[in-house]
């Protein structure tokens, strides 16, 4: 019953030729690898050109040999008790490796990345190998006062691993990417146990050769670590048929500066409060997670796709709610409003040779060919029943081909001086229209009283029987300061947010950008609780500082 395996490849390629096989694949400066970036069609630069004023020319972007990077505030004696405890290979120092570290991959991020002057960076990056040498790093930096940023995939857009050093003098990255091994398989109770710096491909990789999935694709699938999955609370693509990450989470271990945890023992206790639920969304303020186990699922005999056109998106979110509380909702489901469809999805309004007005809906099952024919059939029916018109396979099939590359496109229009950034909320299904309202009020009220009025686009990325995400994207002609420009609109567009009765993050995290609104959602009592919690795991305050509380 139970079998252990390690990662075939332990990490991605580098991404430039004899590059440290340990250092994050994305490039320093943008999304993903170079051979995804793709420079933009002539349509598009037209359309820029005409929506926004812009040439569509790209600027040109820096070498990373040349950005200067902040001196590393590490003494000679605190590097020298880092390597006695993981080895003088996997502690670095290099510029390179640096660079890499310095950050997450929002829109700010890469905008801070591009600007002039010295890059803040990590002093150094440590490579534990387990549990027990992450225990000794987080010791030896609580007694040093070395800052700790926990890393995995370097995904975050929320400034989730920005190097923050706090009250500390130096900050150290803590890259998981060794600890990534398949340690256990229980294919009777349907779990695996999963080293937490393996990436999402990794994990599926290793699963697939038992014959399982763990289902789990969120837009940085590609990138992400298990651990960071888990860290921040991640929702898939695939969440309604799947559930989020946290659903899927049956134990975890985890490393604390002052001792560790093994959290989980059957699927269900009354044994106390679930203090999983502590770490499973820290963000690895309170203890870094080394090891998770996860429930797991075969893999899908068949997948039936199918698109939908509804004519206004109040039809077709009322459309997802009445499939989603009958309890046949598909695999994947998705909702894009009028002007997601118009623009982004619905190709000019022409999908599979049909005529789009209104908007576009996506859904996906899979499983065996008797369970999707069925689940397929009740939810046909009741779509058709909700106002929907079925549009056939093909562009759910060509949103699932392309569903990892939207953060190449929004590089693309960085690059050529337009400013494209994502947000997301969740509320209840009797107030999405009203929270959909406000938020697109805020960001196209705030955007254009600085002279940059907004494209605005939304779409329903995961559904509950009580109510749905919203996930937004906005495009707008960059100012001088698009830093300061795009800071203005996240500040009006997260008060009216909480305002609204939405949650200030479905599943990007909390982070650095998020952290002035969670007091508001969960009241200064609960941030007073987070911090009580903080003082027992970690009284030196080294871990992640800047971060969630």
């Amino acid at each position: 019953m139970v079998e252990t395996q390690q990662s075939g490849g332990h990490s991605a390629p580098a991404a430039n030729p004899g590059a440290d096989a340990r250092v994050p694949s994305m490039v320093w400066d943008a999304w993903g690898i170079p051979a995804g970036h793709k420079p933009l069609s002539a349509q598009i630069r037209g359309l820029l050109a005409q929506v926004f004023g812009v040439s569509g020319d790209p600027v040109a972007r820096r070498d990373e040999g040349d950005v200067p990077l902040r001196a590393s505030a590490l003494t000679p004696a605190q590097r020298d008790g880092l390597v006695e405890m993981v080895g003088a290979d996997n502690v670095s120092a290099d510029h390179r490796d640096r660079l890499r570290h310095a950050g997450g991959k929002s829109t700010l991020d890469l905008l801070r990345r591009r600007a002039e002057g010295p890059q803040d960076a990590p002093d150094a990056i440590v490579f534990p190998a387990d549990h027990e040498q992450v225990l000794a790093v987080l010791a030896y930096c609580a007694e040093h006062g070395i800052a700790v940023v926990p890393f995995g995939g370097g995904t975050s857009v929320v400034g989730g691993v920005d190097p923050v050093r706090g009250e500390f003098d130096s900050v150290i990255a803590l890259d998981l990417r060794r600890i990534d091994g398949l340690t256990e398989v229980d294919p009777v109770s349907g779990t695996a146990t999963l080293g937490a710096g393996l990436t999402g491909p990794q994990a599926e990789e290793l699963l697939a050769a038992h014959g399982l999935s763990l289902g789990h694709f969120p837009q940085s699938f590609e990138f992400a670590s298990i651990g960071g999955f888990a860290a921040t609370r991640s929702s898939g693509q695939a969440s309604a048929g799947y559930g989020r990450f946290d659903d899927m989470v049956q134990r975890l271990r985890i490393a604390t500066p002052t001792g560790s945890l093994e959290l989980g023992r059957a699927p269900a206790s009354a044994a106390g409060p679930d203090l999983r639920e502590l770490f499973v969304g820290s963000e690895g303020a309170l203890g870094v997670i080394t090891e998770v186990t996860l429930r797991v699922h075969p893999l899908p005999e068949t997948t039936a796709y199918q698109a939908w056109s509804f004519p206004d998106f109040t039809t077709g979110a009322a459309a997802l709610r009445t499939v989603v509380q009958a309890g046949a909702a598909p695999t994947v489901f998705r909702l894009s409003d009028e002007a997601e469809t118009g623009l982004n999805l619905a190709r000019s309004g022409d999908i599979g040779g049909q005529a789009v007005t209104g908007c576009l809906a996506i859904t996906t099952f899979e499983g065996t060919a008797e369970h999707v024919a069925a689940r397929s059939a009740e939810a046909t029916a009741l779509l058709t029943a909700a106002g929907g018109t079925a549009l056939g396979e093909k562009p759910a099939r060509e949103w699932e081909h392309g569903r990892f590359a939207a953060p190449y496109m929004r590089d693309a229009l960085l690059d050529v001086g337009v400013l494209c950034e994502t947000l997301e909320t969740a509320t209840t299904w009797s107030n999405i229209a009203e929270l959909k309202a406000k938020v697109t009020a805020a960001l196209t009220d705030s955007l254009g009283a600085q002279g940059t009025p907004p494209l605005v686009m939304c779409h329903i990325s995961h559904t509950y029987p009580t109510g749905a995400s919203l996930y937004f994207t906005i495009v707008a002609k960059q100012l001088d300061d698009p830093l300061a420009q795009w800071q203005i609109a996240k500040r009006a567009v997260g008060d009216a947010i909480i305002a609204a009765g939405g949650t200030i993050t479905h599943h990007h995290a909390v982070g650095a950008d998020h952290r002035p609104w969670l007091p508001a959602e969960v009241g200064e009592l609960g941030i007073r609780v987070l911090r009580a919690v903080k003082r027992e795991l970690d009284p030196a305050g080294i871990l992640n500082p800047g971060k969630l509380i």
